[in-house]
């Protein structure tokens, strides 16, 4: 597979699954034994488990991926995001706040014939939790 064509496969999963949140997509995407490096909590393993994750991204933040760079290289593919939703349901133990977020991430897949194989990401947890109210801020100005 073409590093463009694996640039369409992940650019799928944004746009379709998390952005149209159509998590049964994923059954084309992934490969049956899909690994995530760095599970949610209480996530599954496999593509069965890439699907937990995306319903309970959607059905916790309502998310809207908007994809700054898109970029492979032989059977990786580095997507640089913004996220942008509203915390509209329970995560992680934590209840709805009902407050929006703005994060950036960085996400990295394996492609393996033609299929999500791995994934691994940076997110800014930090900046989401006291986005949603649940950490304080910091004054940086007051020293």
């Amino acid at each position: 597979m073409s590093t463009e064509n694996n640039k369409l496969l992940v650019r799928r999963l944004y746009d379709e699954v998390l952005n149209l949140q159509q998590p049964d997509t994923v059954a084309e995407l992934a490969t049956p034994d899909y690994v995530e490096h760095d599970p949610l909590p209480g996530q599954g393993d496999g593509r069965s488990g890439l699907a937990e994750r995306v319903r309970m991204l959607i059905s916790a933040f309502a998310p809207r991926f908007e994809i700054h760079d898109l970029l492979a290289e032989g059977d990786r593919v580095v997507v640089r995001w913004t996220n942008t939703g509203t915390h509209v349901g329970a995560f992680a133990g934590i209840p709805p706040t009902g407050r929006s977020f703005q994060i950036p991430g960085i996400d990295i897949y394996r492609v393996e014939n033609a299929h999500l194989a791995e994934h691994w990401h940076v997110i800014d947890q930090l900046a989401l939790l006291q986005q949603l109210g649940v950490l304080p801020t910091f004054d940086n100005t007051s020293a």
